[in-house]
């Protein structure tokens, strides 16, 4: 797909990686729908960017955790924006829970964020796409390949989106290819020691989010692509 001229909806946009994966799309050509629930700031400073640089950009608010918001943020970005073509789904919440400590409110708000949230926003994304074809990009996580201490709604969430994207590729080809990114690290939330991550990645450095929008472009690009979920994480993954 050339990016040029296409309408892309990036959720969670308002700040780290879905701010990166906004930015890059922007520098590729695409008119940018950035969304944010409660990232306000970040979301106007992310389109203000863009548009000084240039680029098209509008800002839309959306509370993903209810599932009936993902068809509502749709439909308004493809009718305000002309249509869509990639969806971006980027947001995620990430907290550390110890096991004995984990609730059902708990367990319940990172599914409805982190997994639940992609497939309503998804099926919402492939009405839309049904005609013309589309891309979709799923946010997943190193995390769903490994055991974190302390993380384990994340891991299991971040699990459920590679096999989600799996079973969205299926269901929706020929005409739309969904695939996912799992990072590794690239933006450490508190607590992460980055010496002990670099000491335990082959590539000994930690990755950036330019590094995630690499892997977005090539996944938008790549049109023999689909199923698919790239790790990028500096070979962490293979570590002995």
């Amino acid at each position: 797909m050339e990016i040029t001229g296409r309408v892309a909806l990036v959720t969670g946009a308002g700040k780290r990686v879905g701010r990166a994966l906004a930015l890059g799309l922007a520098r590729a050509g695409a008119r940018v729908a950035v969304h944010f629930h409660t990232s306000t700031a970040g979301a106007l400073e992310t389109v203000a960017a863009i548009r000084d640089a240039g680029g098209n950009a509008r800002a839309f608010a959306a509370d993903l955790g209810d599932p009936h918001a993902a068809g509502t943020l749709v439909d308004t970005v493809a009718d305000t924006l002309g249509g869509l073509d990639v969806l971006v789904n980027s947001s995620g919440i990430m907290r550390h829970v110890a096991l004995a400590d984990v609730t059902p409110a708990e367990w319940d708000t990172t599914f409805a964020i982190n997994l639940r949230s992609q497939f309503f926003t998804s099926q919402a994304a492939a009405r839309r796409m049904a005609s013309n074809g589309g891309v979709i990009v799923n946010m997943a996580d190193l995390a769903a390949f490994e055991a974190w201490t302390g993380y384990i709604p994340h891991c299991v969430s971040k699990a459920g989106v590679v096999s989600l994207t799996q079973a969205l590729a299926h269901a929706l080809g020929p005409k739309i290819r969904v695939n996912a990114i799992a990072p590794g690290a690239v933006l450490l939330p508190d607590g992460f020691d980055p010496a002990r991550l670099v000491s335990t990645t082959p590539l000994k450095r930690l990755g950036s989010p330019d590094d995630v929008v690499q892997a977005m472009l090539y996944l938008i690009g790549a049109d023999y692509v689909t199923g698919e979920t790239i790790i990028v994480d500096g070979g962490r993954h293979v570590r002995t």
